[in-house]
């Protein structure tokens, strides 16, 4: 059982696998960042200066003046800025997702067309085996 277990780990694919996970996951740290550093401030500041990483409703009715004095007073509340940010960062992976796979079928070689296993007959149309010497449908051995 531990030799069939050690080779099911070193499958090719398994391995695969594993380097796509770690580096998806690496890659949506990146988009993360960009998003919270790069692509939401000028959005914030075309908005009024809204950061909305701090955009907050609190739900035990008290007012708190940052998300540091909410998470410290360890009231529960519904954290929308940051609803907004993951939001805007799922598009932007998602995006790239789509551009890396477009890229990759353009890459990948296309399949080979399997040989036809039929022809068609010269007098009624009618789709007939390859081999065949004369039609079945009408007759005809002009085929």
């Amino acid at each position: 059982m531990l030799e069939e277990f050690k080779k099911f780990l070193i499958k090719g694919n398994m391995v695969d696998m594993a380097v796509g996970f770690i580096f998806g996951g690496a890659f949506a740290t990146v988009v993360k960042s960009m998003v919270a550093n790069v692509v939401m401030p000028p959005v914030g500041m075309l908005m009024g200066q809204v950061d909305f990483s701090q955009l907050f409703i609190a739900l035990d009715g008290n007012s708190y003046e940052s998300m540091a004095a909410l998470d410290k007073a360890g009231a529960p509340a519904i954290k929308y800025g940051m609803f907004i940010n993951d939001v805007i960062s799922f598009v932007i992976l998602g995006f790239v997702v789509f551009m890396f796979i477009k890229a990759y079928n353009k890459l990948k070689e296309p399949e080979e067309a399997s040989a036809p296993m039929t022809k068609t007959c010269s007098e009624c149309a009618e789709s007939i085996p390859l081999a065949a010497k004369k039609c079945g449908h009408c007759g005809n051995t002009d085929v």
